[in-house]
């Protein structure tokens, strides 16, 4: 197992990296279910990065619980700086999700925005798998990520922009990944069943809703 990527370094700029390069929709993507968390009372929430979803999650349920994973010290630091006098409501955990256990179950939600295109498909199937133990029966599992549409958009405008952010985040992290991993058969594998999907940027974004109740 390869070590996780390293993202201290982008920890202050990451908000500003991604505004420039494609403006709010990463973050409408990550929002477009925070509707369906409101009854959430205990959260898993692996790689939110800076916190900025965290921080919204908190002041949208207040009566929400919420562990946050990340490898990155940093990340966790303004994760926590972000989610300010809700904070109280937040254990952070620094530690490589693929071999974490959460320690606190049963949870209700399960968030992971711009996360799993970090891990191999079987990385996901095998975190999926645990995930499963720990969710309750009716938890939802809150996915955003990048997706490469069957299109000429996909093949000749989502493609190169994928395969360029790889580039990009192994010359700033360390990531190894090249290419999407399948998350979705890894997701349906444990049991989870996809329940709703957004797509943003003409399908080169994917908001994704799933319940461990299928």
């Amino acid at each position: 197992m390869n070590a996780p990527p390293n993202f201290n370094r982008l920890a202050s700029l990451y908000r500003w990296m991604e505004f420039a390069t494609f403006g709010p929709f990463l973050w409408r993507a990550r929002c477009a279910y925070l509707a369906q968390t409101t009854t959430a009372r205990n959260a898993l929430i692996l790689g939110d990065g800076d916190g900025r979803f965290t921080a919204r999650l908190l002041q949208t349920n207040p009566e929400i619980q919420i562990d946050a994973v990340d490898a990155s010290s940093a990340m966790l630091a303004t994760l926590l700086r972000r989610a300010g006098p809700n904070a109280v409501r937040v254990r952070t955990h620094q530690a490589d999700a693929r071999t974490f256990l959460p320690p606190n179950p049963p949870y209700d939600l399960i968030v992971t925005h711009f996360f799993l295109d970090c891990l191999t498909s079987s990385e996901i199937a095998s975190l999926a798998a645990t995930l499963s133990t720990v969710a309750s029966p009716n938890a939802l599992w809150i996915v955003s990520e990048f997706a490469i549409p069957r299109s000429l958009f996909g093949r000749a405008v989502a493609a190169p922009i994928v395969a360029a952010l790889y580039r990009a985040f192994s010359l700033l992290t360390g990531l190894t990944l090249r290419a999407l991993p399948d998350h979705r058969t890894a997701l349906h594998q444990a049991g989870f069943a996809l329940k709703s999907q957004r797509p943003h940027l003409a399908g080169l974004l994917t908001s994704e809703l799933w319940s461990a109740d299928s």
